[in-house]
């Protein structure tokens, strides 16, 4: 087959465009309705014992007082010291419920928000502790689901590529993080 300009073009490619141009729309309203879904979180709290299930994000729009309820859930439970946490966090956890077909996924929160003082003492008593934890900042957390190695969730982090992924396979959890994609533990 010759285009306009007398140029030979393959039926394949020829056929493969005018496919992907006809599908364009229904993908992109595919598309369109998963991004309206609501984006549903699930978490038990190990420390306090408390656990919250909510919708965090409506479509494009975050749920401003779902934000406050888990910014009071994530707080430093040794001070009771709240941070603002930063949502982009709930996008990476929902997105790996997600990529791992977990859509009943419950995370179990090991760490959430750090105070200064709180992480000092942690740096004081454990190894591992950085001095400049992004739990501090509110961008970082240390989850596992308890029906699925933490492995899987590592793995599928680290395919996401949006921030830290540290694996402590002893403690049997994986710190997530917003920060500049980098990765440690075995």
């Amino acid at each position: 087959m010759l285009d306009s300009r007398g140029i030979l073009v393959n039926r394949r490619i020829f056929l493969g465009a005018a496919l992907a141009a006809a599908s364009a729309p229904a993908v992109a309203r595919s598309q369109r309705r998963q991004l309206d879904q609501p984006r549903v979180l699930s978490f038990h709290h190990l420390h306090t014992d408390e656990r919250l299930t909510l919708t965090y994000r409506q479509g494009d729009h975050y749920q401003r007082s779902s934000l406050m309820r888990l910014n009071q859930f994530f707080r430093d439970f040794r001070t009771n010291e709240v941070t603002t946490i930063d949502p982009k966090l709930y996008d990476l956890l929902f997105d790996v419920k997600q990529a791992l077909g977990h859509e009943d996924a419950v995370f179990e929160i090991v760490s959430g928000y750090r105070s200064p003082k709180t992480n000092a003492m942690l740096r004081r008593t454990s190894s591992g502790v950085a001095k400049r934890s992004l739990h501090m900042s509110g961008k970082a957390l240390d989850v596992r689901l308890g029906d699925m190695p933490t492995h899987h969730i590592r793995d599928i982090a680290v395919r996401l590529s949006r921030g830290g992924v540290g694996y402590y396979s002893r403690s049997d959890f994986v710190h997530l993080d917003t920060g500049n994609v980098r990765q440690w533990g075995a």
